[in-house]
């Protein structure tokens, strides 16, 4: 059983208790013991079944029972164990003197619930009978309550501040209860009461660390200054040892760096201007405007574009090669930028507005420079007002070749997004990249939003670069030939084995390159179980049946490929070590309430900034006891994945930008500090990030001048 069905049935088991105890609390009051008894006896089964679900949640990871094991489980056995000593023996006192009347009654008005039901044990006819069974069952229930109400709304970590919240709160609904059923206890002796459990409850707020309330100059000060805690340099913190972060397990640390540099702004640390020796430079201008597009289909969608198509125009170079894109805005009027992602460029070209630049608003322009060290798949969309960007169209790809085994001459080249690189490539090679997009609630490769046909020579290498430009996981399968995943994230994989009808769950902003040679036949590729794109060895091809892949096994890129030697381990000795716990839940983001998407219980920009040095050795953790998938993407580093959910890699290693954490997963990952900045660290189904979930990592002695929305 996964931890994601732990946390669901735990979860329904919190819910069946409330309504049990409540139901049983409500019929009671009715003098309906027939009916509360059984009621009660379902929600005694529904608290003993979530004791024994938080065991094997335990052996997953502390972050999945810190608040059952800490508040939600203890105050819900008391309620049980009250409910069941003080009212259960009343009830059932009185369902045998019910079921005793009903016997002599012969006929008479004995049936459950009817008038007979009135004349039952003493315990239930007593004037002060209702207090004595009623109240310890609505208690039961409310306290019950509190195992869906803390998952739901308040999530990771349980802090002091809020168990006192919790009790406080019960205990005020239970003596408003107890007013509400004796009737003769005092109005005003209840009252009081109520208000000191209410003001146990504010003072609760005490507990809650400062920084969790934001309130417009706290930590999000410390995104410009490298600091983690409110209006703190890097050097006021120096050789300052590491500290835990408020409602972590033991041993889980956010390290503070020592202060060894001279300041730098992130404006430092911008691309070179010359490509390396044997490359080109390839200029590109893109002009990022509204637009209404058609797509394949004949169907017009409103859009924002780059150079007036969705997506922009394909940015393709060779190793060695600079890339220079001159960013036009023409009338997005929130603002553009672009953002490479996956790429490792220096942090001044990283395009993350407020951060590393500020937004290219209407009439202005921005140039990006960086050398194509990296060959692969990636792709390339604006982070200014992300989550709405992206999604109306403004992205492109970005493909890097290989370099070829001859050298070359320097050149300069001017790029319209349509050419091939100068790569080498076997002759008759079809080589397409697949952007797949949602617009309005239909999928499209690149411009095709209905399925489409390419004709390929028998025997031909061909490579299909998938690449995933929405939120969410997108489905992918081949059919009708064998096929290998080449490279993931742009990062080629070891010995690559041969699949055939194979599942491949993408995640949002990931790349899976699949390379086979064309077979005999058709070869079809599906999207979420319905044709997209026909090879055909010639002529016109049939309309591709839709074949069901629902029996066919998933791929697992931790078990695909060979062993091969990384530069680090998970038993090296690791520098910075972080834990981020992913949730949902009640937290401040500038200064206001908001239902977020969350990193340790804190929104952004109040999630404590991650501090590095150039060099360190990093172990970050990544922890998902939510309810979504959360598609984590650091930017400016790949990371070498050690293990998930305690299983460490058994095939190819395996470097990722962007990997999926499943609800109930847990990754561990880790990766060389080698590229100085600031550094978004975000989840990529930008409607989360845009929530909430969202923090920086910083490098030492790294400021930034700029102060919009990513800078905090």
């Amino acid at each position: 059983m996964t931890v994601e069905t732990l946390l669901v049935l735990d979860l329904l088991a919190g819910v069946v208790a409330t309504a049990g105890w409540l139901g049983a609390g409500a019929t009671a009051a009715a003098h309906r013991s027939l009916v509360a008894l059984p009621l009660a006896a379902l929600a005694l089964a529904a608290t003993l079944a979530r004791c024994a679900l938080t065991i094997p949640l335990a052996g997953a990871g502390w972050w999945f029972v810190q608040e059952k094991l800490s508040l939600t489980l203890p105050l819900a056995l008391i309620g049980a164990l009250t409910g069941a000593v003080l009212a259960v023996p009343r009830l059932l006192a009185a369902t045998r003197r019910r079921t005793a009347a009903s016997a002599d009654a012969s006929g008479g008005s004995g049936a459950p619930g009817g008038p007979g039901d009135a004349a039952e044990a003493p315990g239930l006819t007593d004037s002060r009978a209702p207090a004595r069974v009623v109240v310890p069952l609505f208690g039961a229930g409310y306290a019950a309550a509190a195992g869906p109400v803390v998952s739901l709304l308040i999530g990771y970590p349980m802090t002091p501040g809020a168990a006192l919240i919790t009790v406080a709160l019960t205990a005020a609904a239970i003596l408003a209860t107890w007013r509400m059923v004796a009737g003769r206890l005092p109005l005003a002796r209840v009252t009081v009461a109520t208000a000191v459990a209410v003001g146990l409850a504010g003072t609760g707020l005490a507990f809650v660390p400062a920084d969790a309330i934001d309130t417009g100059g706290g930590p999000a000060s410390a995104h410009s200054s490298g600091a983690t805690m409110p209006e703190m340099s890097p050097s006021a913190i120096s050789g300052a040892p590491s500290h835990a972060m408020p409602g972590m397990p033991s041993g889980t640390v956010t390290s503070a760096s020592s202060h060894t540099a001279p300041d730098q702004p992130v404006t430092a640390f911008r691309g070179p201007s010359t490509p390396e020796p044997g490359g080109t430079i390839r200029r590109y201008a893109l002009t990022a405007r509204t637009a209404t597009v058609r797509l394949a289909s004949g169907r017009q969608v409103e859009a924002w574009t780059f150079n007036g198509t969705v997506p922009g125009p394909p940015i393709t170079a060779t190793q060695g090669d600079l890339v220079e894109v001159k960013l036009h805005n023409a009338d997005i009027a929130s603002g553009v930028t672009l953002h490479w992602h996956g790429y490792d460029v220096p942090a001044g070209e990283d395009g993350v507005p407020g951060l590393t630049q500020e937004a290219v608003m209407p009439g202005q322009e921005f140039t990006y420079r960086f050398r194509a060290l990296q060959a692969g798949t990636y792709w390339y969309h604006t982070h200014e007002v992300s989550d709405l960007g992206v999604r109306m169209g403004l992205y492109g790809t970005l493909v890097v070749s290989p370099r070829p085994a001859s050298g070359g001459t320097p050149a300069e080249t001017t790029g319209t997004g349509t050419g091939e690189t100068s790569g080498t490539r076997a002759r008759n090679a079809v080589d397409l990249t697949l952007p797949a997009h949602t617009f309005a609630g239909t999928t499209a490769l690149g411009d095709q939003d209905r399925p489409f046909t390419r004709q390929v020579a028998p025997g031909s290498p061909v490579r299909l670069r998938l690449v995933n430009t929405d939120n969410t996981p997108r489905g992918f399968a081949l059919s009708g030939a064998a096929f290998r995943v080449a490279s993931i994230d742009g990062r080629d994989l070891n010995r690559p084995g041969e699949l055939n009808r194979t599942r491949l769950r993408l995640p949002a902003g990931g790349r899976y390159d699949l390379v086979f040679p064309m077979p005999p036949g058709q070869a079809v590729l599906l999207v979420d179980d319905r044709p997209a794109l026909t090879l055909t060895p010639g002529g016109p091809a049939p309309a591709a049946p839709a074949e069901k892949t629902a029996a066919w096994p998933e791929f697992d890129p931790l078990s695909y490929g060979g062993p091969a030697p990384t530069p680090f381990g998970a038993d090296d000795r690791f520098d910075r070590r972080f834990t981020m716990v992913l949730d949902r839940g009640l937290a401040f983001s500038n200064g206001s309430p908001m239902y977020a998407h969350t990193v340790n219980g804190r929104a952004f920009p109040s999630i404590p900034t991650q501090l590095v040095r150039k060099g360190d050795l990093v172990h970050m953790t990544v922890v998902n006891r939510g309810r979504d998938t959360h598609p984590w993407h650091l930017h400016g580093h790949t990371v070498l994945v050690l293990s998930r959910d305690g299983r460490e890699p058994s095939g190819s290693p395996l470097w990722m930008d962007t990997f999926d954490v499943q609800p109930g997963q847990v990754w561990e990952v880790a990766f060389r500090a080698d590229n100085p900045g600031i550094w978004m660290n975000h989840c990529h189904n930008l409607s989360h990030a845009d929530m909430g979930m969202a923090l920086h990592l910083d490098y030492d002695g790294v400021t930034t001048p700029f102060h919009g929305a990513h800078g905090g």
